[in-house]
């Protein structure tokens, strides 16, 4: 089982964006939104689903209707909840606003809500064989602290280690402090993966985060494809599959999802087999999830693929 730690939310999304027709304007310059299903580890532990890995969500959900329609979510695309903490606490909400070219920013309601108040459990499954991390849960206190805490606990114990930080700067009050925070985990992290942007602003490189601890790097570059590094020098890219962008919402979800599949499929959710995963096996694994991506951000919203679309 891998297992997915961090929020879930709801994002609010422009209906002309949302598959819905042209949003109607609520007021001056105002466009309507529909809420859809959210948040980078959720959308991950969705995308695990549909591909049929078995996962389960580690998370504190409302018990609002937005929590309700959540939990749903998850049940649907075949997520484990049983481990999910429940509040009266309100659901973060996300306003995504939409670029020319399908790129998303998002403005965030984050005050009190129910995910920011996740605790550490006493112990992961013992089926557990990797954990994932990243993006708001690991900004907003105090659960940013309790998802830290249960992220070196699970590296102690020799569980793989998956980290996207999705860097949301708007979230972030004090940027080198957070970067700070960000090399202190590095040795707690067996796989990293982040984007192209997440890189620039938190600074350094591939080949100076691997000697920190994790045991492979993934770069991803939009439409231009994906790029692994390794610790003993390796380096192979693929290119991105081209298709219509509807939106990039949940596309770096998707990859996340897509390459733990991949590397559980080939048994390498440890540090010894990651290791000895050679030229082959990243270029098909990379591969893989750029096709995932791809049906990601030629549908409105974060909707993964399931299994049947990439057979």
């Amino acid at each position: 089982m891998i297992v997915v730690a961090g929020e879930a939310l709801i994002d609010l999304v422009p209906q002309d964006f949302a598959g819905e027709g042209v949003g109607t304007s609520t007021g001056p310059g105002l466009p309507a939104l529909a809420p859809r299903l959210g948040g980078g580890p959720y959308n991950t532990a969705v995308a695990l689903g549909r591909l049929r890995t078995p996962v389960a969500f580690f998370s504190r959900v409302s018990t609002d209707t937005f929590g309700d329609a959540l939990i749903d979510g998850l049940r649907t695309a075949g997520v484990d909840v049983s481990y999910v903490q429940r509040g009266a606490e309100p659901t973060t909400l996300a306003v995504a606003s939409i670029g020319t070219d399908g790129s998303a920013g998002y403005s965030f309601y984050v005050e009190g809500t129910a995910d920011r108040l996740f605790t550490a459990p006493e112990r992961l499954p013992d089926d557990a064989r990797a954990v994932s991390f990243g993006t708001c849960s690991l900004v907003l206190e105090p659960g940013a602290s309790a998802y830290e805490e249960l992220m070196r606990r699970a590296a102690a114990q020799g569980v793989f280690t998956a980290l996207d930080p999705n860097i949301r700067a708007g979230l972030i009050p004090d940027a080198d402090a957070y970067r700070a925070r960000f090399k202190s985990w590095l040795p707690s992290v067996s796989l990293l993966k982040l984007s192209e942007d997440d890189a620039s602003w938190l600074g350094g490189t591939p080949r100076e985060w691997l000697a920190s601890g994790p045991g492979a790097v993934v770069i991803t570059r939009g439409g231009q494809g994906l790029t692994v590094f390794t610790r003993d020098g390796g380096e192979w890219s693929v290119p991105g599959e081209q298709v219509d962008v509807v939106d990039t919402i949940g596309a770096g979800d998707t990859v996340n999802a897509a390459l733990l599949h991949g590397l559980c499929t080939r048994d390498a959710l440890s540090a010894e087999s990651l290791a000895g995963l050679g030229a082959d096996a990243w270029s098909q694994t990379l591969h893989f999830a750029a096709r995932a991506a791809a049906v990601t951000v030629s549908r409105a919203g974060a909707e993964p693929p399931y299994a049947t679309e990439l057979s």
